[in-house]
């Protein structure tokens, strides 16, 4: 394979058909900007074959992790804290020992520019939250996979838990030296752009927003959520994030010409229902009525919350 080079890769996670159209997305905006390294998804048993297929065809490795397969000892102890079910399937990513560095990105990150270099830092390197800069935002980090780190952090959480009920706040419990001991492991802002920060402090978007590498599309942002044009191919961004428009525009585009031709109707969710869309022809009032009604409720199936707690339905209420 010619993306087999080294020992480094990135990763991210789908926990079903509908997260996998970011994943996808993802993948596809790291090959558009000729990343030297492989590409690693990890899956839980939510993700059809279907759509297992189509993974496979981009990612280098799709490696599933079912945190409830009782043959897995660590997973017994899950049972005390069912409610980090998702934050526990996040922790797998240590478990990827056949590399020797890894960066791990969410699947509403997009990466813009080629971001390689990254993989020069140490762990935990990652980029200030821009809501307590303090934290890292766990949206965007570098790691070196270990067993030993994967055990620790396990225990670790089943005796801490997490502050704010996802994998972000525990790991920077776990990584608690990261605000102070080494500036070298706090990542430029560049790396993980939050895309709220266009409006919250427009004037350094401005000055530094041309050097962006990666852009992390948090709360209401989210370029699924945007009203897509299937005619023109013209997504639209009102209010407060009309300033990412053109980063919105750009993951439709690359849905619309590496993503969407492979999907099939066998796939669940948002995934199955853009697959029947033709491109360049407007949709159906059936169409249209059936694919609000999946972004309402398909994004939030689980609980997962690693992507952003959403309320779906209240955003899309907004947007109509």
């Amino acid at each position: 394979n010619i993306y087999d080079m080294g020992g480094f890769a990135w990763v991210t996670l789908a926990t079903n058909d509908s997260y996998s159209l970011g994943a996808l997305v993802l993948a596809h905006s790291l090959r558009r900007v000729n990343t030297a390294h492989q590409l690693v998804v990890l899956i839980t048993p939510g993700v059809t074959e279907a759509m297992k297929t189509q993974l496979s065809a981009v990612f280098n490795i799709v490696k599933l992790v079912d945190v409830l397969d009782s043959k897995d000892a660590d997973n017994l102890a899950l049972l005390a804290r069912p409610e980090l079910g998702i934050t526990f399937t996040k922790l797998h990513c240590w478990r990827l020992t056949q590399f020797d560095k890894c960066v791990f990105l969410d699947a509403d990150t997009l990466v813009l520019q080629n971001s390689d270099e990254l993989f020069e830092r140490e762990e935990l390197s990652a980029a200030p939250d821009a809501g307590w800069p303090d934290c890292f935002n766990s949206g965007v980090f570098v790691y070196k996979p270990s067993d030993e780190t994967y055990k620790a952090l396990i225990e670790f959480a089943l005796i801490h838990g997490s502050f704010d009920g996802g994998d972000q706040g525990l790991l920077n419990l776990f990584f608690s030296d990261w605000p102070t001991k080494d500036i070298k492991k706090h990542l430029p802002f560049v790396y993980n752009m939050c895309s709220t920060a266009t409006y919250s402090y427009l004037p350094a978007f401005k000055q530094y927003g041309q050097g962006l590498k990666i852009i992390h599309f948090i709360g209401t942002a989210k370029p699924w959520l945007q009203p897509f044009n299937t005619e023109t191919g013209l997504a639209s961004v009102s209010g407060v994030s009309q300033n990412i428009t053109q980063f919105v525009q750009l993951w439709w585009d690359l849905f619309c010409t590496s993503v969407h031709p492979s999907l099939s109707t066998e796939m669940a969710g948002l995934a199955g229902a853009l697959a029947s869309v033709t491109l360049g022809a407007p949709l159906s009032a059936e169409q249209t009525a059936l694919e609000e009604h999946l972004r309402r409720q398909g994004w939030e199936q689980g609980n997962i919350d690693y992507m952003g707690k959403d309320s779906f339905a209240n955003i899309w209420q907004k947007n109509m």
